[in-house]
């Protein structure tokens, strides 16, 4: 049993980084070099530790979680990290809480409860599954994709980092400048 559950997290690994780490196909032989990179500059966890470390300023562009995960103290969200981690890529940061297919379809979602979590990361995206707490956010450019949830308030440092956050997901709570 134990054999199996580890070959299912290497499968759900496997299939978050191809989803999270490509917008092109590329079948030259340049691909495998961009496997190896998504695999290098992507933070997978499984437990409340690694996601703190994972998105610290020294952590990574990506951090995706392999199942829920409860972490007792507030969580910081810090450092400028590009997609991809292409040095001349879009300032971008993303918080996975799902794991998908090789067609990119959500297959599972994960929920991060923490009591609070502070945003500091510019362009910061949630993606799939819920955040369970509350969300400050001192960033501009946040964005709370479709597939995701905070069930807990958002607050937003000022109305003009408000103004730039896209909430296309789930608030269960209320939504202010504090």
């Amino acid at each position: 049993m134990k054999i199996f559950k580890g070959l299912l997290a290497a499968g759900v690994a496997v299939a978050l980084l191809s989803g999270c780490g490509a917008k092109n196909e590329d079948t030259s032989a340049n691909a495998g070099n961009q496997a190896a990179d998504a695999v290098t500059t992507a933070s997978l966890v499984n437990e409340a530790d690694a996601f703190v470390n994972g998105v610290s300023e020294q952590g990574t562009w990506i951090v995706a979680i392999l199942n829920d995960v409860t972490v007792d103290k507030d969580v910081i969200v810090a450092g400028e990290f590009h997609d991809k981690d292409a040095a001349d890529g879009d300032i971008y940061r993303k918080i996975a809480l799902y794991a998908q297919d090789e067609d990119h379809n959500i297959t599972a979602n994960y929920t991060l409860t923490v009591p609070k979590l502070t945003v500091q990361s510019e362009n910061l995206r949630i993606q799939g599954g819920t955040v369970k707490g509350d969300v400050y956010v001192e960033a501009n450019g946040f964005n709370l994709h479709e597939s995701a949830t905070v069930d807990g308030n958002i607050y937003y440092a000022s109305e003009d980092v408000k103004a730039t956050a896209v909430i296309d997901g789930k608030v269960t709570g209320t939504q202010e400048v504090k």
